[in-house]
């Protein structure tokens, strides 16, 4: 019996913060700041999730050539709260 040689396959995890809003009619949007105009929607939180994720891997199949450009935005943002009198 002759063993079968396994290939190793590596994937690239991107992470990126999304900003969800509740929708005064209910629902979510939600949008990816470090992809400028990727944007989503859903009924629930849930929804909202599964769909953005949906946009940001149609929004990446177009930038997976620029490799360069995804490792810079990925993961280097962040939020900090800013308080204004008003």
């Amino acid at each position: 019996m002759v063993a079968k040689k396994q290939t190793k396959i590596e994937k690239q995890v991107l992470k990126f913060n999304a900003v969800f809003l509740e929708e005064d009619d209910g629902g979510y949007s939600v949008s990816v700041p470090a992809l400028p105009g990727c944007f989503s929607q859903g009924d629930n939180f849930e929804g909202a999730a599964e769909n953005i994720k949906e946009a940001m891997e149609l929004y990446l199949e177009d930038e997976r050539e620029n490799k360069e450009w995804l490792q810079y935005r990925s993961g280097r943002e962040f939020f900090v709260p800013v308080e204004l009198n008003g």
